[in-house]
């Protein structure tokens, strides 16, 4: 295990916990720094197969990864293609949402608003990145990514702040965003976000499209794992673990029906059991090795011997909101 706090597993002692004893064939859909990956193998999986959309995270893993035979299988990819990329039934699936800490710590990925950098932010290093959006989008679409993505209050004024700044130059670097959202913003008092915090995770969620990737994620989960397989789901801010809370809710017949007349979100029989009824937070103890762990939710279902059926996104909370609007993304 990495003996660094920022590469330590969340909540991997609580997921070990509710799954002993490990065995079979498990995934860990966001490899990272191999965390999850190498305490399943260590406690008893017969194989991980480890996804990453992130080619760097397998450089780094040569130093060990050969310690676990065939028993580790690396491919890079998004876990929203990993019952495509596991190509066989999974007795377990494991999800850190969210962006890396080595990722964080490299100032040249631009997803730091405490550190000059290339405004970037692609988790896979292709296609758009957060530069793009704020040098060509619209007023309006970034003011709802802000708002949609980042639940930013402010997401008009820091938006018309953006766009007003570009006119005397498209924005290239990390903190020319950073100094444009503090100059919309009242100064943070001590204790409280970085003024920047919301409005860098807004467009580093829009970006890597995560959301959606969040949604194919756990729709792939359904299809990958067998009867009995367990699914578990860590996330970091609230628009993550509402879409989880709601998913593994439908897809174990637990869905709040708000309105009698209005149809069911899913039909048929249970898909998941819930393994919590309320998600696992990290201790006192873990926050204090791992501060990382202190926005941590953890959500475990276990699969059902029943067909699986696509859910529509939009059904389990994540934002209606077109990403692809003027060829931005």
């Amino acid at each position: 295990m990495a003996e660094t706090a920022p590469h330590i597993p969340v909540l991997i002692s609580s997921i070990l916990e509710n799954i002993e004893p490990v065995s079979g064939v498990w995934l860990d859909g966001t490899f990272g720094a191999g965390g999850y990956t190498r305490a399943l193998l260590d406690a008893g999986a017969e194989k991980v197969i480890a996804i990453d959309r992130d080619p760097e995270v397998f450089t780094r893993a040569k130093s060990w990864a050969g310690e676990y035979g065939d028993r580790l299988v690396l491919k890079q990819g998004v876990f929203g293609e990993l019952d495509r990329l596991a190509d066989e039934p999974l007795d377990g699936i494991v999800l850190d949402i969210g962006v890396s800490s080595m990722q964080i710590d490299q100032a040249e990925r631009g997803f730091s608003f405490m550190r000059s950098g290339p405004l970037d932010m692609r988790m896979s290093q292709a296609g758009p990145s957060a530069a793009d959006i704020v040098n060509r989008a619209d007023e309006g679409m970034i003011a709802d990514i802000l708002f949609q993505f980042g639940e930013e209050r402010k997401s008009r004024r820091i938006a018309h702040g953006i766009v007003d700044a570009r006119q005397h130059g498209d924005f290239s670097d990390t903190l020319e965003l950073v100094r444009v959202v503090e100059k919309a913003l009242p100064r943070s008092k001590p204790g409280q976000p970085h003024p920047a915090t919301r409005s860098f995770q807004a467009l580093r969620i829009a970006v890597n499209d995560e959301l959606g990737e969040l949604a194919r994620g756990l729709n792939a989960a359904e299809v990958a794992l067998k009867p009995g397989g367990i699914l578990a789901v860590v996330s970091f801010h609230s628009l993550e673990d509402r879409m989880v809370k709601r998913f593994i809710q439908n897809r174990s017949g637990n869905a709040p029906q708000s309105n009698r007349f209005a149809p069911e979100l899913e039909s048929g029989k249970p898909r998941f059991k819930r393994i919590n009824r309320k998600a696992i937070e990290a201790s006192e103890a873990e926050c204090s090795a791992n501060p990382r762990a202190r926005s941590a939710k953890l959500r475990l279902a276990r699969r059902l011997d029943t067909p699986a059926q696509n859910t529509d996104p939009f059904s389990i909370g994540m934002p209606k909101i077109d990403l692809t609007k003027g060829g931005i993304l």
